[in-house]
């Protein structure tokens, strides 16, 4: 590639690798929660993480895939970008007053259904890329549809289940995210992703 005085443009960095360890790390954690690894008094700990990390960078990460035309990464980062800040604001309003959910029932199940049938249409997508990503978006459409079933059910074993499996999901993450720097400061493939597409 070339600039428009024909000298050779710098490489670009890959935002993915950063909306991937900002979702993958505040994924774990949360899930720890979830799982029932982290007491769920934990969660004034991931409301932060969720604001800076979880939320902000991978706002970022979804604003610079706009401007390297990447439709499918700036849809998901933006997206779990500002999942995270619902989130984020919801335990914040509700544990402080501001928003009453005690009637709610199982409305917050449903958003979390919600979040999964945007991560399944994503998911298609995904048949397309990397394998890595396959998987990341595999295990995170069915760990919303376990915790939105769980939280809408009052299902303490779905929501559990769907804690360890977001641990799962959030770790392929981190591993997807640790590949791309890898890969990137070495100049050749160390951590493999399965570049090889589902579908050609």
């Amino acid at each position: 590639m070339s600039d428009v005085n024909g000298a050779a443009a710098p490489p670009v960095a890959n935002p993915a690798a950063l909306g991937l360890v900002g979702f993958g790390l505040t994924t774990v954690l949360l899930s720890l929660i979830n799982a029932g690894v982290l007491p769920a008094g934990g969660e004034g700990v991931v409301i932060p993480l969720a604001l800076a990390y979880g939320g902000l960078i991978q706002i970022v990460a979804g604003l610079l895939e706009f401007r390297l035309g990447n439709t499918f990464g700036m849809t998901a980062f933006l997206s779990y970008g500002a999942f995270w800040w619902w989130f984020a604001l919801l335990l914040l309003f509700a544990h402080s007053g501001l928003i009453d959910i005690s009637g709610a029932g199982p409305t917050v199940g449903v958003a979390l259904l919600l979040w999964g049938l945007l991560t399944f249409y994503l998911w298609i997508g995904t048949f397309r890329l990397s394998r890595i990503l396959f998987a990341i978006f595999l295990t995170l459409w069915v760990t919303f549809l376990l915790l939105g079933l769980g939280a809408a059910q009052g299902s303490a074993s779905l929501s559990h289940a769907g804690g360890w499996l977001g641990l799962l999901c959030g770790t392929l993450a981190i591993y997807g995210s640790f590949g791309i720097v890898t890969n990137a400061t070495f100049g050749r493939t160390v951590i493999p992703l399965g570049e090889t597409p589902i579908l050609k």
